[in-house]
């Protein structure tokens, strides 16, 4: 067992676990931040997608170690005093979100994108999204809530 710190959505916090636990399994088990989802196992489908460092990452491929000293930020972290994101209310009123098991992984991308392209074209859109599949939809709502939320200006 090793002593880690991370600071999660802006509160510091330490934890005790074995250095190579996954950071996934860390946020569910330990920490209680469920909405990172257990999709594939293997960073195939971004369903467990994190921001670590600003960077959006699968949360099933970092051991935790690898995230001592980082800022991570999950779905939950997103909510601005108990009130959606407005990617968030973009995805709710667009059709985004279909069963749940990708959304807040695909939240969290459109927040890594739009923090790139503010007003991304539909090309940028599909390449930013492309390592979170989602097994419900065909797509065309997911990118109009993504559409959405760049016109309300949630990048800022």
């Amino acid at each position: 067992m090793t002593q880690i710190q991370l600071t999660i959505n802006g509160h510091t916090k330490t934890i005790e676990a074995p250095p190579m636990k996954r950071l996934l399994d860390v946020l569910r088990e330990d920490l209680y931040l469920t909405g990172a989802k257990e999709g594939c196992g293997e960073g195939e489908c971004g369903a467990c997608a994190v921001l670590l460092n600003g960077d959006l990452v699968n949360s099933c491929l970092i051991p935790v170690l690898q995230a001592e000293g980082a800022e991570i930020t999950t779905i939950e972290g997103l909510a601005i005093d108990k009130k959606l994101h407005p990617i968030q209310q973009c995805f709710l009123e667009n059709g985004g979100a279909q069963c749940g098991i990708c959304t807040p992984g695909m939240i969290l991308a459109t927040h890594h994108l739009l923090d790139k392209h503010p007003q991304p074209t539909l090309l940028q859109i599909q390449e930013g999204l492309s390592g979170n599949l989602c097994r419900c939809t065909g797509y065309m709502r997911i990118f109009n809530a993504v559409e959405a939320a760049a016109l309300t200006g949630a990048a800022k």
